[in-house]
């Protein structure tokens, strides 16, 4: 037991260990880690759907910001919706993530789609390379197999076509392997799409398909469930 002299003693000694700086081993280590999840991960390229533009990608931006990602590793592609997936978009989804791969200097990116974006990006990975400069692929409410609501603006839209069900695209996509290579693949999908039409026109073999329950089209952008999914499919 501590005399009345030696405890005020003792307290100064406790009171100067809580005061001592976080010893500079385990800060290092810390930040170390911290730098080793950075360099591990892939910068993400966001590919928005038809008649949609990179503001749709909000809230999941914010999501892998709050993640730890940074501005420098996120990516949204710009493109015009309108044109063929095969002769002239997934070309320059292919151009456009070689120059992110470059400004980042990573090896590989990880692709998130939504919608008509998944063609797009689909077409990239199988017949444009990119099976090996991309590490994960993310399709949310993607019409793999096709949508037979792209009828309605088939007729004067190329996009369109490319959607419909049957269509060069869609059986060059889903012809032999429909998940090639080392990509990691996922796929999101609801039963109450009321865009892709059949609802399990999404899924693919080969890939993690989940189902995120009744959500509408879009309200997979913005759905937390399904970005936290998305979120750890990336971490995978």
């Amino acid at each position: 037991m501590l005399t009345a002299r030696q405890r005020p003693l003792a307290l100064l000694t406790l009171c100067l260990a809580l005061l001592a700086p976080f010893p500079a081993h385990s800060a290092e280590r810390v930040t170390a880690k911290a730098a080793d999840q950075a360099s591990s991960r892939n910068p993400v390229v966001f590919v928005h759907g038809y008649n949609a533009d990179p503001g749709v990608w909000g809230a999941l931006r914010e999501d892998l910001r709050a993640d730890g990602y940074g501005d420098s590793e996120l990516f949204s592609w710009a493109y015009d919706t309108h044109q063929s997936v095969n002769e002239v978009l997934a070309g320059r989804l292919g151009a456009y993530a070689d120059q992110v791969r470059r400004q980042t200097g990573a090896a590989k990116v990880d692709v998130v789609a939504h919608s008509f974006g998944s063609l797009v990006s689909r077409w990239y990975v199988k017949f444009g390379g990119g099976d090996r400069a991309v590490g994960h692929w993310v399709s949310l409410a993607g019409p793999n197999r096709g949508t037979s609501t792209a009828w309605a603006c088939a007729l004067w839209d190329q996009a369109c076509r490319d959607m419909t069900p049957g269509s060069y695209v869609v059986k060059n996509l889903n012809s032999g392997d429909e998940t090639p290579g080392a990509v990691a693949y996922a796929t999101f999908w609801s039963n109450c799409d009321e865009v892709v039409n059949p609802d399990d026109s999404v899924p693919l073999a080969g890939a993690a398909n989940t189902p995120v329950g009744c959500l509408k089209h879009n309200d997979l952008l913005g759905d937390d469930a399904t970005s936290a999914a998305v979120r750890a499919f990336l971490r995978s």
